[in-house]
């Protein structure tokens, strides 16, 4: 069954995702969620072709991306600029609102409320 929503998880650092990547499969279990971390060289930073991987493997018709610095949502927004699937891109606490988001997501909570309980995470 392919869920309407899924979950991307951007970092400047491949270990970053990856490990939240498992702390998110333990609330989220039925959520795609995919990743990119790292440069194209498994260096610090961002990657416009990681990114648009992790879009095109996520199983959801539609993607809520989560990132850690700045250069991680330029790329982000590239991405969804050539995406076919609608992204939603959160300036919200990385980890937080992956967590919440995911565990809201398995839980079956309405697009809505997953955004409405992701607003107090908002970075300002």
């Amino acid at each position: 069954m392919t869920r309407k929503y899924g979950v991307l998880l951007v970092s400047h650092v491949s270990k970053i995702v990856d490990g939240l990547s498992l702390l998110l499969n333990e609330v989220a279990r039925d959520v795609s969620i995919t990743t990119a971390g790292g440069t194209d060289d498994d260096g610090i930073g961002s990657s416009f072709d990681k990114i648009q991987a992790a879009v095109n493997a996520n199983k959801a018709e539609e993607i809520l991306a989560f990132y850690d610095l700045g250069s991680s949502k330029m790329n982000l927004e590239m991405v969804k600029e050539v995406s076919e699937k609608p992204i939603t891109i959160f300036d919200t606490a990385f980890i937080e609102s992956a967590y919440t988001a995911s565990a809201l997501l398995q839980a079956g909570v309405s697009i809505d409320e997953v955004k409405k309980q992701l607003e107090p995470l908002k970075i300002k």
